[in-house]
């Protein structure tokens, strides 16, 4: 297994995975359309740029490159976004997988690894969630996944495409090797924002709500550094070349944070005071959100590295590097 292609590898995680495999010395591909992603962040791979869901394009690229393997990031990921516009997401992400799985049938290419989300999940009945539990999707976009999940499955089926749907919890951090970070537009991710308040980009951090049964009021999340992330991936791809079994796999720390422990982590890290503002809560905002990564430690050997002050430390050092993002 030599050359891998990296669908939205452009985009946040898809580029820290795209830098891991140039590392460990694969042959990448990237296929992106640059809607979201940054052609900055594409180190040391081959860029091509175009739509996931154009098979005439996709029919190029696997012929013009011995593809071994996909990696398939290109989707919408905007919650609020995916209630206000379902058929965007439902005409994005579904029909992008749709084709991307017809030109792997064409081309004989049986091994995929595809980024799944946690709100597949929906409002959990326990914790820690674990990938036998209820997966009841609250918003388009988890619905969306979960609707490939379940194509992934028949392909398996039908086509002997093998694949590992991970299921991230909340994705952060940053690669200093190689500069690059987390660059959304508009940003949504907590760690960002809190970031950019440090560096004066924003007035403040607003919390929602502070009144949720947890220790200190606010929503409590299982953070992972996009590092450990990209190594989850890489070793999912290496667990399919040795004739492993399909599956689910969550990919989180097993530790919560609330959103006031990380405010306050932030200050440590950056030594700014950090304004934080309460405002009302969110819709369908769960209380707690925790991964049993269990599956994933015990079938791929994935054992994650980094902590919440490393996560912090790396993705401040890169937005000090980048106050306005890729270029902007």
């Amino acid at each position: 297994m030599k050359t891998i292609l990296v669908a939205g590898g452009a985009g946040y995680i898809g580029s820290h995975m795209v830098a891991l495999l140039v590392e460990r010395g694969y042959d990448v591909v990237v296929a992106d359309n640059l809607c979201t992603g940054h052609w900055q962040a594409v180190k040391g791979a081959q860029l091509r740029v175009g739509d996931v869901r154009d098979g005439a394009f996709l029919d190029r690229l696997f012929s013009e490159f011995p593809i071994d393997g996909v990696i398939n990031f290109a989707a919408f990921s905007l919650v609020g976004e995916s209630v206000a516009d379902p058929l965007k997401y439902y005409g994005n992400n579904v029909a992008g997988a749709v084709s991307m799985l017809t030109a792997m049938k064409n081309h004989k290419v049986d091994k995929i690894v595809f980024s799944s989300t946690a709100a597949t999940y929906g409002e959990p009945e326990k914790q820690p969630i674990e990938e036998t539990d209820r997966t009841e999707p609250t918003n388009p976009y988890g619905a969306t996944k979960l609707a490939i999940e379940g194509m992934l499955k028949w392909c398996d089926g039908a086509y002997g495409i093998r694949y590992a749907a991970l299921r991230y919890f909340n994705a952060a951090g940053a690669n200093t090797d190689v500069d690059i970070g987390e660059d959304h537009s508009p940003e949504t991710h907590l760690i960002p924002i809190v970031l950019q308040a440090a560096l004066g980009k924003r007035p403040h951090v607003g919390i929602f709500g502070e009144d949720y049964p947890t220790a200190d009021g606010t929503c409590v999340r299982d953070y992972i550094h996009v590092r450990d992330l990209a190594q989850a991936h890489l070793l999912a791809l290496e667990y399919l070349d040795r004739g492993g079994e399909s599956g689910s796999f969550n990919l989180g720390s097993g530790d919560g944070f609330s959103v006031k422990e990380i405010i306050d982590t932030a200050r440590k890290v950056t030594g700014k005071p950090i304004p934080a503002v309460v405002e009302p809560r969110r819709a369908g905002d769960p209380s707690v959100l925790i991964a049993s990564n269990q599956k994933a430690r015990e079938v791929l050997g994935w054992v994650p590295q980094r902590g919440l002050t490393e996560i912090i430390a790396d993705a401040w050092t890169w937005h000090q590097g980048h106050p306005e993002g890729y270029g902007r």
